[in-house]
């Protein structure tokens, strides 16, 4: 039970308005921090500030491309090679874009919408309604994109080994549920990693739509806070091709928080026949890429050996903010305000709160300067429908300034918990 629950009136009334002088106090120092957005931190944008200073006198691919020139649309080898172990494919199943893996994304669905996947009978456009299956908690910028290309959107539930696959298995009986939404590993936000079992559910799946497809976005798969206890991800490709269904899904990651955010390079992986799709499509749509920074991505990280190496030094400078809002977000648990698991990797931490207040607290925090992902921004539609999930990006700010931002979170929960007792009395 909640530590609020056991109070009576008066004891909660005092203690709002104790939590309340502390509230207009923080408000009173005009605080300027965020906790919006899964955003690097300049400390992790200079670990490749080298990439750039990189000699520039050797232009060519090991094709023997020149890289300022028009050709391969595909990308260089050596691009293709270093996206390839990164996702775990071969590299003639991966093709590679600019510096925004979702800008790859919504032109893959967009390719959907107007002319159709591969086994499509029409393109989604044409039908009366399509649906999207979305696990959440999850990412916006996915719910955002097939919400704007015109998909009904589908809540799925998460558990702690990833998408609830008995939800989903029924969901795709139905023929107008084209696809599914998946970060498979370090998820946004819940930092969750599908099990083997799930990952395993999911590429034995049968749907009723000849052209469902899987939009496994591997955002994170390089992105262990722990070195040396990376949690494992089986690899979703080899279990399609045991189940011949390498045709329904697509892959998808960049080097947006391993090199430079704004400037780096992304890639989709896909089997024969969804690659022959992708490829015909975007001959359309470009010429070719950015072939020299892809080369000069593929000379900072030459191989997955150095990858790994750099993911490192990343997770050196994440560890200790993760730990910090760890022992924060501690006293608001014990109290029996919140719940939340500290993920082994990726760029999130997913709050739970036990009362209904997860709006109230984000525009608390909201009004003493402290900016957070709208509440609700984690579910279709914007809709929470338990009021109770706060996504917290903790890797922007500096240290001291996160253990304030950190503060005000948990005086925040307080003050929220003490109204919802106060209501519910």
């Amino acid at each position: 039970m909640p530590k609020y629950n056991t109070l009576t009136r008066e004891q909660l009334l005092e203690l709002r308005a104790e939590l309340s002088d502390r509230y207009e106090a923080a408000k009173s120092r005009k605080l300027n921090l965020n906790m919006s957005r899964g955003v690097p931190s300049p400390e992790q944008l200079s670990l490749s500030a080298a990439m750039f200073d990189m000699p520039s006198s050797v232009v060519e691919s090991v094709n023997g491309a020149d890289c300022r020139n028009y050709g391969v649309p595909e990308g260089i080898p050596e691009a293709r090679r270093l996206m390839a172990d990164i996702m775990e494919l071969d590299a003639a199943q991966v093709f590679i874009g600019g510096g925004s893996s979702l800008n790859l994304m919504h032109d893959c669905l967009s390719f959907a919408v107007i002319h159709g996947l591969t086994r499509s009978e029409k393109p989604w456009g044409k039908l009366d309604s399509w649906k999207f299956l979305c696990p959440s908690p999850g990412y916006d910028r996915h719910f955002a994109i097939t919400r704007e290309l015109g998909a009904q959107l589908v809540t799925v539930g998460m558990n702690p080994e990833g998408p609830d696959m008995g939800e989903v298995e029924q969901l795709v009986k139905d023929p107008a549920v084209k696809g599914i939404w998946c970060v498979p590993k370090y998820s946004n936000p819940q930092g969750i990693t599908y099990s083997d079992g799930t990952v395993r559910r999911i590429a034995a799946l049968k749907p009723a739509a000849p052209d469902f497809i899987i939009m496994w976005d591997n955002a994170y798969a390089v992105h262990g806070l722990y070195p040396g206890r990376d949690t494992p991800l089986l690899n979703l490709m080899d279990e399609l091709i045991k189940n011949q269904s390498e045709h329904m899904a697509l892959f998808f990651a960049s080097t947006a928080k391993i090199t430079v955010a704004g400037g780096g390079i992304s890639a989709v992986g896909a089997g024969e026949e969804l690659m022959g799709w992708v490829k015909a499509h975007k001959a359309v749509q470009i010429i070719c890429g950015d072939k020299l920074n892809q080369l000069r991505h593929a000379r900072f990280l030459p191989d997955i050996s150095a990858v790994y190496s750099h993911m490192e030094k990343h997770a050196d400078i994440l560890r200790p903010k993760f730990e910090l809002m760890e022992e924060a977000l501690g006293e608001i648990r014990d109290d029996g305000l919140a719940r939340y698991e500290i993920p082994m990797g990726g760029y999130f931490i997913s709050l739970d709160l036990v009362h209904a207040s997860a709006k109230r607290v984000v525009g608390l925090l909201s009004d003493i300067g402290v900016a957070m992902t709208p509440a609700g921004a984690t579910f279709p539609y914007g809709i929470d429908p338990h009021d109770r999930n706060i996504r917290i990006a903790p890797t922007l700010p500096a240290q001291d300034e996160l253990a304030a931002a950190a503060r005000m979170l948990c005086l925040c929960v307080r003050l929220a918990s003490v109204e919802r007792a106060l209501e519910n009395l």
